[in-house]
């Protein structure tokens, strides 16, 4: 299985990918653990980025997309991956087709986490009272999903257009949204 995990801060995309990823035997290939893994080991990539990061600046798609790159050449990867938190935008999208299409490899769904912005507000300052975390501030919760909505919201279109998107509803108990995850994607 090849999977795309989309949607907003809060949707619990970080813990669907963990049940996914076990029920499915693929690795969770988070954007944040290769940056942290780069950086640890000092690749070039690694302190390429980390030059980004040290002036506080993003840092660029072209160093993103060559990470995630050498990160599916891992051999965990060889047999499917669960992507979260990439592709974060169109281009970044076409750049994962691109790399998917040189193997031969298609990506067999994109999985959204459909959300209501006054559910996530709600869930995330809940969890903000019991574990403290700041970026779970209502004003940087709002100014986050802002961000979602302008930059990645449209690689949903991206790929309804290809017809590998699946939405599901993130509403709900963990568990049933995790049946609802493996139910939906049965047919993949």
């Amino acid at each position: 299985m090849r999977l795309v995990l989309v949607g907003p801060p809060g949707a619990g995309k970080g813990t669907q990918a963990q049940f996914l990823s076990a029920h499915y035997s693929i690795p969770h290939i988070s954007t944040g653990d290769i940056f942290r893994a780069n950086l640890k080991a000092g690749t070039p990539l690694g302190l390429e980025a980390q030059k980004f990061m040290d002036a506080g600046e993003l840092v660029p798609d072209s160093v993103t997309n060559e990470m995630v790159k050498d990160r599916l050449t891992h051999a965990d990867a060889a047999n499917g991956f669960l992507l979260d938190g990439f592709p974060r935008n169109v281009a970044q999208a076409q750049v994962l087709s691109n790399i998917l299409n040189e193997k031969k490899l298609p990506l067999d769904a994109v999985l959204e986490l459909k959300i209501e912005d006054s559910e996530i507000i709600a869930r995330l300052n809940n969890r903000r009272s019991i574990e403290s975390r700041a970026d779970d501030a209502e004003e940087v919760i709002i100014h986050r999903l802002k961000v979602y909505h302008d930059q990645t919201a449209p690689i949903i279109d991206y790929y309804r257009t290809e017809g590998s998107l699946i939405t599901i509803s993130a509403t709900g108990a963990v568990d049933e949204i995790t049946e609802r995850a493996i139910t939906a994607l049965g047919n993949n």
